[in-house]
């Protein structure tokens, strides 16, 4: 199994730099951070864009892979986003995942004057928008003509330093979301139940969790693609509680996600405070036993 760190992107980068290096020193394979312009439970305190922090983390770090966990078309457009990830991929020497979520109703889908969409056309704006990056990231050259994006010979250069594009992490928990991953996704990511912030105990979640990966098992038969090419990932924290509560139980955690068919284990920074408040010193120390990490 591998493992990573969600970083709120919070923090002045004269700060942030120090957390960025230090998830890699502790021997974390990958690492993220949220991307909004704003944030739910933040809306009032500072924060910052997505992929100026991870160009910066770029250039802090040098192993360990790269995240956005996760962009959405609440006010990303495929063809200038596109722009954005293979620059990343260059500055970062191919260490970029994108992470692509559907986005919910809230700051980013109202900020700018959207219209209001119903959850079906949230699904259908994301089914494209996925798609459409896809095939810019693939492609030459890309022409599309479609009910949300329409693009014109639009060419994205360089190419991605990893064939056939730089990969991408989709979330979903619903039948077409996880359809929309087994068609595009090298990794599908879940945090447990959808769109709920009240945390339950992980091992009490075991049966949501075996119900989700045997779905997205399913997604995948159906698509003609053999389900041991996508990689699972689940972010714990938001609906999937307890795991940070002490190094015994991260320790148990991690087992339990991985006999049930998981391959990567992200979980948040722990926070002084309300969201994801917790101990630093629990993150550090399992990273300590499990890597010799410096604690």
């Amino acid at each position: 199994m591998r493992h990573g760190v969600l970083l709120l992107p919070e923090h002045r980068w004269s700060r942030a730099r120090q957390r960025w290096k230090l998830a890699e020193e502790l021997g974390y394979d990958h690492a993220w951070t949220y991307d909004h312009l704003m944030w739910r439970w933040l809306s009032d305190r500072p924060w910052f864009s997505a992929v100026p922090t991870l160009a910066a983390a770029a250039e802090a770090t040098s192993r360990i892979t790269l995240g956005t966990l996760v962009a959405s078309p609440n006010f990303r457009h495929p063809v200038d986003f596109a722009k954005e990830l293979v620059s990343l991929d260059d500055v970062s020497g191919g260490r970029v995942v994108c992470g692509l979520g559907a986005g919910a109703d809230g700051y980013d889908a109202r900020v700018r004057g959207d219209r209001p969409l119903s959850r079906r056309a949230r699904g259908a704006r994301f089914e494209e928008f996925t798609g459409l990056l896809d095939r810019l990231l693939r492609e030459e050259r890309t022409t599309f003509h479609g009910e949300w994006y329409t693009v014109e010979d639009v060419v994205v250069r360089p190419e991605c330093l990893a064939a056939p594009r730089l990969p991408l992490a989709v979330a979903a928990a619903g039948p077409r979301g996880m359809a929309l991953a087994a068609r595009h996704a090298d990794t599908w990511v879940t945090s447990g139940a959808p769109n709920l912030f009240e945390t339950e105990r992980y091992d009490r979640l075991v049966p949501l969790l075996k119900e989700q990966l045997a779905a997205v098992d399913d997604a995948c038969a159906a698509q003609g693609r053999d389900p041991a090419t996508l990689r699972r990932l689940l972010l714990t924290g938001a609906s999937v509680g307890g795991v940070l509560d002490s190094v015994g139980r991260y320790q148990d955690a991690a087992g339990v996600f991985e006999d049930l068919g998981f391959t990567d284990l992200v979980v948040h920074w722990p926070r002084p405070e309300f969201p994801f408040q917790g101990r630093e010193d629990v993150l550090l120390e399992f990273a300590s036993a499990r890597w010799g990490g410096r604690p």
